[in-house]
């Protein structure tokens, strides 16, 4: 684990004003949170702060204001979820970021043990250009800065990174976890290392594969971007969605993890169907006897019971995207049983299981094992930069501080 960023551990929080960088963006409907699992998450760190009379003054942003104001984006709406999921009263402070002195007095006049929540950091300009004056201006309204974002953290902007460098700086108890989980994922695993990658799109993962077939030693490729490589291989896919004209970066990847002894898994048998719906007629078919009419739209029984023993060998997985159409039964049979069988051996203390990304987080929830992961990230882009090797400037911050 890195130990170049403070937690709450070192920090006295006994009745400071606590700016503690939550990630509020949560899904609204006709005025109410409709999903508080980001609220959940900070409650723990909330709890701390209010315990030792301080108080815990919320930043967030909440959609895509472009750095206006705009009451569809306000956070107020998100008030009563934060009281709900603390279990204590939540305040809210109308901030206009341009001058922020009613804001402060708003925080002075609040009694120890307060929660209170910041108008949107978005509706300032200067938040997403991480602008130094507005960082100040938030800076003024604290005396410790605590980041629990980590779904917040691959954006350098001013209540990510810029404020970390200008008050004491920690993370929170989410992002202690996250940043924990990560180490455990790639940082420092217990080896073998195997990832799972699935999903659409090769183009819209390579930095993902070129990194991390330097740092696993096997590598299994699902979903449609499987489809691409077998296509490399001069393998039939029929009329399986492809990246067809990426077949010279396929076969370049697949040579850069030969040179760095990383093992690629590839199906070798396959789901097909001939219309994309649930409940299509389907069949199984040996990569080598394709019909040319039909689309693959999940791995086959051959290439399940070879992924789990890839898997039965290993001693981490870090998972990102569905091994085929998971959201078209019976196309999420190889995304089920997989999902399942690294639950069993998660919680029969095999295997360490880190899991992200969007899809992912779908796809395991739809297979039942969410909370049976070692951890599920719902950071979705952060998680992503991180399994690219990308630097986290929200991190990069705190390990500063």
């Amino acid at each position: 684990m890195s130990t170049g960023f403070k937690t709450l551990d070192d920090l006295d929080l006994k009745g400071k004003n606590v700016l503690l960088r939550a990630d509020l963006n949560v899904p609204v409907a006709n005025g109410k949170v409709t999903d508080a699992t980001r609220i959940e998450r900070i409650v723990p760190t909330i709890r701390e702060i209010i315990k030792v009379d301080g108080k815990a003054i919320l930043l967030s942003h909440f959609g895509r204001p472009k750095g206006k104001v705009d009451p569809q984006y306000s956070l107020e709406a998100v008030v009563p979820a934060v009281a709900d999921e603390t279990g204590h009263p939540a305040g809210f402070i109308a901030t206009d970021w341009a001058d922020v002195s009613e804001a402060k007095r708003a925080i002075d006049s609040a009694p120890p043990g307060s929660v209170l929540v910041l108008e949107n950091t978005r509706f300032h300009p200067g938040e997403e250009a991480n602008d130094p004056e507005l960082a100040k201006r938030m800076a003024s309204l604290g005396d410790i800065y605590v980041n629990d974002a980590f779904s917040a953290a691959h954006r350098a902007h001013a209540s990510t990174e810029a404020i970390a460098r200008l008050l004491p700086a920690a993370a929170g108890r989410a992002m202690q976890a996250e940043l924990n989980a990560l180490e455990k994922g790639l940082g420092n695993p217990r080896r073998p290392v195997i990832a799972l990658v699935g999903g659409a799109k090769v183009s819209t993962k390579i930095g993902l594969l070129e990194n991390l077939i330097t740092k696993v030693e096997a590598l299994v490729i699902g979903g449609a971007m499987a489809n691409t490589f077998l296509h490399a291989m001069g393998m039939s896919v029929g009329k399986s969605l492809a990246e067809k004209d990426l077949a010279d970066l396929a076969n370049t990847i697949l040579e850069k993890a030969n040179a760095a002894r990383c093992a690629i898994i590839l199906p070798i048998d396959a789901t097909v169907a001939w219309h994309f719906e649930a409940n299509a007629p389907h069949r199984y078919y040996g990569l080598d006897a394709m019909d040319p009419e039909g689309m693959i739209l999940d791995v086959g029984p051959g290439s399940i019971e070879r992924i789990k023993g890839a898997i039965d060998e290993a001693g981490t997985l870090v998972w990102n995207g569905p091994l085929g159409a998971f959201e078209l039964p019976p196309f999420d049979h190889a995304t089920n049983e997989i999902a399942r069988h690294v639950a069993a051996r998660t919680k029969a203390g095999k295997l360490v299981s880190v899991a992200g990304g969007g899809d992912t987080v779908a796809a395991l929830t739809h297979a039942g094992v969410k909370n049976s992961f070692t951890y599920v990230s719902t950071a979705g882009g952060a998680f992503l930069e991180w399994m690219e090797g990308k630097p986290l400037p929200g991190v990069e911050a705190l390990e500063q501080g």
